[in-house]
């Protein structure tokens, strides 16, 4: 049986804009991340969707329901999905951070990427026998080291309002796109 999952990243908010690690922070989708998230929904109303999950930030929970509600569906919030903790850097400018570590990563009290991974993996597992389509609405530093981690070599940004397809085909899983933004 083949599997599609669509991991979409949740529509824009003020720090997105500002290019701020979000990390935890709960900020709400803004105007233009309202318009994204509906965009999205459109774009994906041709595929057969059995299930919408998301991660439980605000950003994601919304982004999901609008989705979900174009599908009759109704989201599920499960904190697997949850955003990279950036710890103590959650708020401040990425490019600062940058500067200050070479990398996001390297920054104290962020949780590595690894961490991700280690709670990703098994509820990508898990949704995956929902059969059929699978929508995830998550966060681009879930879905990029993700699609890594799945052997995707494919090294374009995940945008806001975007979305990215694995299909699970004969015990594996394969990275089909990443980044696809909704046609206007």
């Amino acid at each position: 049986m083949t599997t599609s999952i669509l991991l979409v990243r949740h529509g824009r908010t003020v720090l997105n804009a500002q290019d701020r690690l979000r990390g935890l922070a709960d900020p709400p989708l803004d105007e233009v991340g309202l318009a994204q998230a509906a965009a999205v929904a459109d774009a994906l109303a041709d595929r057969d969707v059995a299930a919408v999950h998301s991660s439980p930030l605000v950003r994601a929970v919304a982004t999901a329901e609008v989705i979900a509600a174009r599908f009759g569906l109704t989201a599920q919030a499960d904190p697997r999905f949850n955003d990279r903790d950036y710890g103590p850097w959650t708020g401040h400018e990425r490019a600062a951070v940058i500067a200050q570590f070479g990398s996001v990563g390297a920054a104290p009290g962020v949780e590595p990427t690894d961490t991700v991974l280690a709670r990703v993996l098994p509820a990508l597992d898990a949704v995956r026998r929902d059969g059929r389509g699978v929508v995830i609405v998550s966060h681009d530093a879930v879905i990029g080291p993700l699609v890594a981690a799945l052997g995707s070599d494919i090294d374009v940004p995940i945008p806001t309002g975007s979305w990215s397809e694995l299909v699970w085909h004969d015990g594996r899983w394969a990275v089909r796109s990443v980044g696809n933004m909704p046609q206007h």
